[in-house]
């Protein structure tokens, strides 16, 4: 789900995206309410140009209460040609990595939290790998390379590519293990 932030219509304009989080949370409520098992994922951006504190509360509280699945971040930074270059009140570095750093560590919380409650069920698994050691894969929701894995230790009967139903035992902040 192509999100990016949350802030004030003024903020996201100055994105160039559209701006409605309240309408968003609502449409990620009746999403779950029809589908509980759907896994929604996205990515943001802080330290945008102009990005204030308040602005960066409000994502906050909208990664909060959106309670997404699967969530990554970055910092802004420059990008040859492009027109955010050239907006005033650039976000300092050390804000940058400040506000990236708050932004994790709630969204890790998130996904501890989510993954927690995912012990005990059944989990069709993507095979992706089998070492001496055991197998790995990813769940439905996870995007290879990027999201957490599903740890299938001591397990070396499968291929790449097969697809097995395994009952999850344990899980961290972003790790299943059958």
């Amino acid at each position: 789900m192509p999100l990016q932030h949350a802030a004030s219509q003024m903020f996201l304009k100055r994105m160039a995206r559209p701006a409605a989080a309240s309408k968003t949370l609502d449409r990620i409520a009746k999403w779950r309410d029809i589908c509980p098992d759907l896994s929604i994922r996205s990515t943001f951006i802080v330290g945008y140009p102009g990005e204030t504190e308040e602005e960066f509360e409000s994502l906050l509280t909208f990664i909060d209460r959106a309670q997404l699945d699967r969530v990554g971040c970055f910092q802004y930074s420059p990008v040859k040609g492009a027109a955010a270059n050239e907006l005033p009140n650039p976000v300092p570095e050390a804000t940058k990595a400040a506000r990236w750093e708050r932004f994790m560590a709630l969204q890790q919380s998130i996904s501890a939290a989510k993954l927690q409650r995912k012990i005990g069920s059944t989990q069709t698994i993507l095979i992706d790998q089998v070492t001496d050691d055991g197998a790995i894969g990813r769940t439905f929701a996870d995007a290879p390379e990027i999201d957490g894995v599903v740890h299938l230790p001591d397990i070396t009967d499968f291929s790449p590519g097969d697809l097995v139903e395994a009952e999850i035992s344990a899980a961290d902040d972003y790790d299943l293990w059958v």
